[in-house]
């Protein structure tokens, strides 16, 4: 098996659960092309002893994601990434959630549609993490 990257970044004071910043990385990574069909996701062992968090909660993000078709269980071998579906709708599935997450945000804040518009548009146009 080739080497694997353990580039997760979770922040436990983000109040968003570590499971769901995991969840959100690696569907981020496979519907981005950043982790191809067949790859290996690093061992939880390894990632939970990187991070320095409970094996469960990796093992939680992954069942999720075994769950939402985007990776499967090989026995013996570990969690490897699915054969993709519709590319567009499980990116559009996937960008959904962080937009009502965003919307709510943006009401809770009174700010307007064309202020968080005038606010997202250069974060769009930033390819620098690419």
């Amino acid at each position: 098996m080739p080497p694997v990257d353990l580039s997760f970044l979770v922040h436990p004071t983000s109040g968003i659960p570590i499971y769901r910043q995991l969840l959100d990385q690696i569907r981020s990574q496979i519907l981005g092309g950043r982790r191809g069909e067949g790859e290996y996701l690093p061992s939880v062992r390894s990632v939970a002893d990187s991070l320095q968090i409970n094996p469960m909660t990796v093992s939680k993000a992954y069942s999720l994601l075994e769950r939402e078709g985007l990776v499967e269980l090989v026995k013996g071998q570990g969690m490897r990434v699915a054969a993709m579906r519709s590319s567009s709708r499980a990116k559009s599935d996937a960008l959904l959630p962080l937009l009502e997450q965003v919307a709510a945000t943006a009401r809770h804040l009174s700010l307007s549609p064309e202020q968080v518009i005038k606010q997202l548009k250069p974060l769009l146009e930033d390819h620098t993490d690419d």
